[in-house]
């Protein structure tokens, strides 16, 4: 009774007492989240950004698109990492592309060059960068891609991955999930034997920790825990994680899925 028309109008259809001997309350849910508009549920971009690939954290994540999306997603969640920012951590700096209007109508694949030379100039120690779309770049169809693959081989074959996780293409965060570690599959795990990484030795007991991003740094203690019984770690997904772990996920014995929330 207290909301103004307009806003109960739109909230009567997610609002309902529930009655004895009914299944349900008769309540509309499982809707997509409203581009440009902050909700509860999140959307695609949150996913991917804010949960698979944001707590990885020797890469630089870029928020391509508008600023709001990026200082939203900005050292929202207790990812907790061990590093020197700036040096071999990036998980609390943010870096988007600052989307203006004179991008969404001639395109932003110019920006994003220029943006990412930026970053090799001013943090050159970065060991990988990521391309998180936000919903302008998925409307007007810019070609991340493209740029991608030309920035690394311009940069003798550094790691850039662009991330298709436009916000309106989930109904939550959930999507997201699945667009970034598609992205992973696609993007590092077939080039994981570049020249000049380090040659990877396997043991019987290598492990990894897959879906624990480290909200509080309980990720440290799994880890320890696995540890101590004799098995070698040699990924975690993706709190604390890193590039170099990200690579040598496919060599472990046993994937440990930790499922702290709904996946």
């Amino acid at each position: 009774k207290v909301y103004p028309e307009k806003t109960a109008k739109r909230r009567a259809k997610h609002l309902n007492v529930h009655q004895a001997g009914k299944s349900d309350c008769g309540v509309k849910s499982n809707i997509k989240s409203i581009p440009g508009v902050m909700t509860i549920r999140g959307c695609a971009y949150a996913g991917s950004k804010g949960v698979v690939w944001g707590p990885i954290k020797d890469m630089v994540h870029i928020s391509h698109g508008p600023v709001g999306c990026g200082q939203y997603s900005w050292g929202s969640r207790r990812n907790y990492y061990v590093g020197t920012t700036g040096i071999d951590s990036f998980v609390t700096l943010q870096f988007t592309s600052d989307f203006q209007e004179k991008d969404i109508v001639f395109g932003g694949d110019k920006k994003l060059d220029k943006i990412l030379d930026e970053i090799q100039e001013l943090f050159p120690l970065n060991n990988g960068i990521t391309i998180q779309s936000e919903c302008p770049v998925g409307l007007i169809g810019d070609d991340i891609e493209a740029v991608s693959r030309a920035k690394s081989k311009e940069y003798g074959g550094k790691t850039i991955v662009p991330v298709r996780c436009e916000g309106f293409r989930g109904v939550s965060q959930s999507l997201g999930h699945h667009i970034a570690n598609d992205a992973v599959r696609d993007w590092i795990f077939g080039h994981i034997e570049a020249e000049g990484k380090p040659k990877f030795e396997p043991t019987p007991y290598d492990v990894a920790i897959i879906g624990d991003y480290n909200i509080g740094g309980d990720a440290w203690s799994s880890r320890i825990l696995l540890e101590e019984m004799g098995l070698r770690v040699i990924a975690q997904w993706s709190g604390d994680g890193s590039l170099a772990e990200l690579e040598a996920t496919p060599k472990a014995k046993l994937n440990i899925c930790m499922l702290p929330f709904h996946e």
